[in-house]
């Protein structure tokens, strides 16, 4: 009897061996850790919503944005992530077949321009004929700094600051007069800065990030992207529905102070920030206006040819 019960369990731990294991996956976030836009993500791993779905996903891939953020996508086993609306429009334009799945983030109102306390800027208007940071050439924040400035009438001189911290510490030093910023970096430094003005307030909503695919991968996995895309809309309802849970664990995947993760989370809340997935022209395709001023898109996006919609209905 001991022979024949050691002889089954042999056999069942064989089993188990032999059984296919599921195999883990990450998805791409742009700027994972240091801005909000995956905080949708966060929640979903934290919370299971992914597992829920049947899928494997522990954790992130990540860039500082741009091109780069593109090619982590391209190259990943998982070829899926959410990246700026602007560099899946330039991959895009480099013939590279990609798929817009769903919305990411739907505003760039978030972002300010912020001014040392004693240096009497104020306004918009206060930064006519000032050097003004921006983070890079033809980055979005050169073209939402070109795009204020016309609708003001003024003429800034653009100074490159080499990234948020780049143009804050320029501010300080008094290289540069204004610096753009946003959350979750704003609600750490408001006490050193004055605002002087936020996207919101000057400008349409813009969408900033969307998620997208290789064509290739989206023909062939329908149903698995339909599943990831469910689980960050239920990540999105989660951060509205429960803010202060959300922070707590976007504070502890991003390793940021919990009280400057709610602030930032809260602030974001105010503005609609995250959307669930689903598609808004008018915010695309003010982003591509946007674009086209820099010189970084040409002529009318036709969003029939690159985005797919079955993937959020």
């Amino acid at each position: 009897m001991r022979r024949s019960l050691t002889a089954l369990l042999f056999a069942a731990a064989l089993v188990v061996l032999t059984l296919p294991t599921a195999h883990a996956e990450r998805v791409t976030v742009t700027h994972w850790g240091v801005l909000m836009y995956g905080a949708p993500y966060a929640v979903a791993i934290d919370k299971g919503f992914y597992k829920e779905q049947g899928l494997t996903i522990d954790g992130v891939l990540t860039s500082q944005g741009g091109g780069t953020t593109m090619r982590n996508v391209m190259a990943s086993e998982l070829p899926y992530g959410e990246v700026a609306l602007s560099a899946a429009i330039a991959a895009m334009k480099q013939g590279i077949n990609l798929k817009i799945i769903h919305t990411g983030v739907r505003t760039a109102g978030e972002i300010l321009w912020v001014a040392a306390p004693d240096s009497g800027i104020k306004s918009v208007k206060d930064l006519d004929g000032k050097k003004v940071a921006i983070t890079a050439p033809k980055s979005v924040t050169d073209m939402l700094l070109v795009m204020v400035a016309a609708k003001n009438g003024i003429k800034p001189q653009p100074v490159v600051g080499g990234g948020i911290g780049g143009g804050l510490t320029m501010v300080e030093h008094k290289g540069v007069v204004a610096a753009p910023v946003m959350d979750p970096v704003w609600s750490k430094v408001k006490a050193k800065f004055t605002p002087v003005f936020m996207v919101k307030d000057e400008l349409p909503p813009m969408v900033q990030t969307v998620g997208v695919t290789t064509t290739e991968y989206a023909a062939a996995n329908k149903d698995k992207l339909r599943k990831l895309v469910a689980a960050r809309r239920k990540g999105v309802e989660f951060i509205y529905a429960h803010p202060d849970e959300a922070a707590a664990i976007v504070a502890r995947q991003y390793n940021l102070d919990p009280a400057i993760t709610l602030s930032s989370i809260k602030s974001l809340i105010e503005l609609k920030y995250w959307s669930a997935g689903d598609f808004e022209y008018d915010g695309m395709d003010n982003m591509a206006k946007g674009l086209q001023i820099i010189g970084e898109m040409d002529g009318k996006a036709d969003w029939s040819k690159i985005v797919d919609e079955s993937f959020v209905k």
